[in-house]
């Protein structure tokens, strides 16, 4: 079998944003970690990332955030991204350097989030970013988090000015933003991982010639990426298209509740048994009626 233009890239597949359990009392649950990142490594999917936006990182403190680098790592061998965003620049290279410490393929960095910045600052701090971390590294882009955005512009820039920039996260609600990134990177850098942030997205973005998807849905059903990922390698996507149907019946799952992280925590504890339905995130708790949804949802 031939490689695919997508196999190329670093990262590529489906990729999980990992969520974080934690115990009745708020507290990590290392045990529940151990038993998510189990049955992800076992689902057939291409990697895994760590304390992102569904991994609570703002919620995390530094020494929490390290502590997971140091303790995940141990608990898989798919590849696995460290994200090390804050708003203080020491804290993100001290999590870098414990991520590339512990044998991480690559950390990922959002935009200096607060103050929404101009293409000029964005370039600057990533060219900074790149000066100092000791591997590779990806950007999340996340527009409606920041304030700002990563386009196809500055990514061809940053690949031109940044030899460790391996790719993007581009949490972006429109296929064709992401589009215009692949056909400017592909071009210049053939290992260059262009992601799509959100579950929907996978099938598009391939098509279009980027690499996958790192999104939330991987934490409840990788088994389905996993099986589109396989039947997309073998050309036949008359099986790629039945599944990925399944994908947008259950993003539905992100109209349930307040809080999407808590119901995707919610959904995997009611489903798998082993870790608690708990976020740090404030009114997330689900209701019998959001409850029931869920359930109907995923034939629970």
């Amino acid at each position: 079998m031939t490689v695919k233009n997508y196999q190329k890239a670093k990262f590529h597949g489906a990729i999980c944003p990992s969520i974080i359990p934690f115990s009745a009392n708020g507290k990590i649950d290392l045990n529940g970690l151990e038993k998510h990142l189990k049955r992800l490594t076992d689902s057939g999917i291409n990697g895994i990332l760590l304390n992102g936006t569904i991994g609570e990182f703002v919620t995390l403190s530094i020494e929490e955030r390290l502590m997971l680098i140091k303790e995940a790592k141990k608990m898989t061998d798919l590849p696995v991204i460290a994200h090390v965003s804050t708003t203080v620049i020491d804290d993100m290279l001290r999590l870098a350097d414990a991520a590339f410490d512990n044998n991480y393929d690559a950390v990922m960095a959002l935009p200096h989030y607060y103050y929404a910045q101009t293409p000029n600052q964005l370039f600057e701090y990533y060219q900074f970013l790149d000066s100092k971390f000791a591997g590779d590294w990806l950007i999340y882009n996340f527009p409606a988090r920041t304030g700002c955005d990563v386009d196809a512009t500055l990514v061809t820039k940053l690949i031109k000015a940044c030899p460790k920039f391996i790719g993007i996260k581009d949490t972006v609600d429109c296929a064709s933003h992401t589009r215009s990134i692949v056909r400017a990177a592909s071009p210049l850098k053939e290992q260059f991982s262009v992601l799509a942030g959100f579950d929907e997205y996978l099938v598009p973005n391939l098509m279009n010639g980027g690499a996958g998807v790192l999104s939330g849905l991987n934490n409840v059903v990788p088994e389905l990426f996993a099986q589109i990922m396989q039947a997309y390698t073998k050309d036949d996507l008359s099986t790629v298209t039945e599944l990925y149907k399944e994908i947008g019946i259950l993003s539905g799952i992100y109209a349930i509740g307040d809080d999407f992280v808590t119901t995707i925590k919610t959904t995997v504890s009611r489903k798998f048994g082993y870790m608690e339905p708990i976020s740090r995130n404030f009114g997330g708790k689900l209701n019998t009626e959001q409850l029931a949804a869920l359930d109907k949802l995923f034939g629970l």
